[in-house]
């Protein structure tokens, strides 16, 4: 029997969503899979031929999954791929068949890292090596990025290892600003921040936009890997006007019950806190089922622990797929007839929403805000724009219809909805939007692939990009999940051993760690 018939035969109780590919976890062969439900959760069931059936879940909650595929969109993918070879998702590029131009591209700077989480990807010590481009390297990957067409990548995340222990990273991010990097983030992990006064200023003034601060908990035993320094980072980056977004890893029965908690810290510093950014662990590496599953935790299952610590404040009906935004997209390109930057990954692979802060009063964007219907209205006057209807008439439809999908007696007295969307929609004045994000918190959630929930239907689709020495840009989903292809075997290609560097800088890469003084 054909592996697709055999996964047909769903038992009692579960019904089917769709087929897919997917990898098996023991050989790493791509096999046949089959995405379904089951008392309300989603699952993914896959066949191998040598080592027999595996399950997942998927998603953690069926309605939500049904309500974010509503948005699934393909994007217009690459006009001048890095490979030419398909073979997904052993020959990324990216490849012909990709779907998404690159949203934001990861940049490794260095493995090094001054802390050695147990969930963490990769570290030089881990590894047995040093990877550390150097800056002639950095600026050909900078070309890579700019070089795409139709859409040249404009965002870049310095990551790591630990970015800050490069000494020359004020200048990698002068050079991203040199080659019209438009957005720099930094991914850290704040202790660099903590312990140097000048660094956040020193960074910003070279063109940082964002910290990716990563923070797990309110507690020491949720976050102990920077608990004790966060108020510093904040002290620090507020001297210095470097915004920040929280990045908490949430791994079932370790933090998930201070996801709450987690957001009201982000909205008692919202004047330098930007948004709180979710990532469910990605379970990599070989893990029993029993260990999975203490472990395992998705998308919905953060949502709905939202909604339930904080007494309803925040619910599921709040959220929305990543993909929503691609009609905003749509309106800009017909309006101005040119490829405009595309969020069109895959809808279970993120979903966001906004909250203001009042008056000491919490306030989802959907609370006052018709987001469906707005969606459905700005693709209808797309369609209308490419029918050949004059921007005249659209633009005039949009002025006078738009704010019925505004509730103005629930829209917080800081701003006025309807004008930043007529400045994005019609005038492409964005600097109204820096001034909506500084009076939001962002709250999304992004859910990294690991060989048991693997769909390639997903790592088609990914605008999370990696950028590496070869010149090519790589899905996250295949370079950290499948290293032995891409991150570890691209990483030793370019790297040096431990003990050269240790010869070239005169240093320990112990030196790098941090021992902290007893807090208590």
């Amino acid at each position: 029997m054909e592996a697709v018939e055999k996964l047909m035969l769903l038992r009692e109780g579960e019904s089917f969503i769709q087929y897919t590919k997917s990898l098996c976890p023991e050989c790493i062969s791509v096999i046949d899979a089959v995405i379904f439900e089951k008392e309300n959760k989603v699952y993914i069931r896959k066949f191998c031929e040598k080592h027999g059936y595996f399950e997942e879940i998927y998603w953690g909650d069926y309605e939500l999954y049904m309500k974010a595929r509503k948005f699934a969109h393909d994007g217009n993918g690459v006009e001048n791929p890095n490979v030419n070879m398909v073979n997904c998702p052993y020959t990324c590029g990216l490849c012909p068949i990709h779907k998404s131009h690159s949203a934001l591209v990861n940049m490794v700077v260095t493995n090094r890292c001054d802390l050695a989480c147990w969930y963490c990807f990769f570290y030089a010590k881990k590894a047995g090596y040093v990877y550390e481009p150097t800056l002639e390297q950095i600026e050909e990957m900078l070309k890579v990025m700019r070089n795409q067409k139709p859409i040249p990548a404009n965002a870049v995340q310095l990551t790591g290892g630990e970015p800050t222990l490069r000494d020359d990273l004020v200048e990698i991010v002068k050079l991203a600003k040199k080659y019209g990097i438009e957005h720099v983030q930094l991914n850290s992990n704040g202790i660099r921040l903590a312990k140097d006064p000048t660094l956040a200023k020193k960074l910003r003034e070279a063109g940082v936009n964002t910290l990716y601060l990563s923070f797990d908990g309110v507690s020491p035993k949720t976050n102990p890997k920077n608990h004790w320094e966060v108020p510093k980072v904040l002290e620090n980056c507020r001297k210095a006007g470097l915004g920040i977004v929280l990045v908490p890893t949430v791994i079932k029965s370790v933090n998930d019950h201070e996801v709450w908690k987690i957001v009201e810290f982000a909205l008692d510093n919202i004047d330098i806190v930007r948004g709180v950014n979710f990532q469910p662990v990605s379970l990599v590496g070989r893990m029993s089922k029993r260990e999975r599953e203490k472990y395992r935790i998705t998308i919905p299952d953060v949502i709905k622990r939202l909604e339930e610590q904080s007494n309803g404040i925040l619910t599921r009906e709040d959220f929305y797929p990543v993909p929503y935004t691609t009609a905003i997209t749509h309106f800009v390109e017909a309006i101005t007839k040119e490829p405009y930057y595309e969020l069109s990954n895959h809808f279970a692979c993120g979903m966001a929403t906004y909250l203001f802060k009042e008056d000491g009063k919490v306030i989802p964007v959907t609370r006052f805000v018709d987001v469906e219907g707005l969606y459905n209205f700005l693709n209808e006057l797309s369609e209308e724009l490419r029918k050949g209807k004059s921007r005249l008439i659209v633009g005039f439809k949009l002025i006078s219809k738009i704010s019925k999908f505004i509730d103005k007696k629930n829209q917080p007295k800081s701003i006025n909805f309807a004008k930043i969307l007529y400045n994005v929609l019609i005038k492409h004045d964005y600097s109204t939007l820096g001034e909506f994000h500084s009076k939001t918190l962002f709250i999304g959630m992004m859910h990294f692939q690991d060989l048991y929930n693997y769909d390639l239907e997903r790592v088609m689709r990914c605008n999370i990009h990696y950028v590496t020495p070869d010149r090519r840009l790589i899905p996250f989903c295949t370079f950290n999940v499948l290293p032995e292809l891409y991150r570890d075997k691209i990483q030793e290609k370019y790297s040096i051993s431990i003990e050269e560097w240790e010869k070239r800088t005169g240093r320990k890469l112990e030196d790098d760690l941090y021992r902290r003084i007893d807090p208590t």
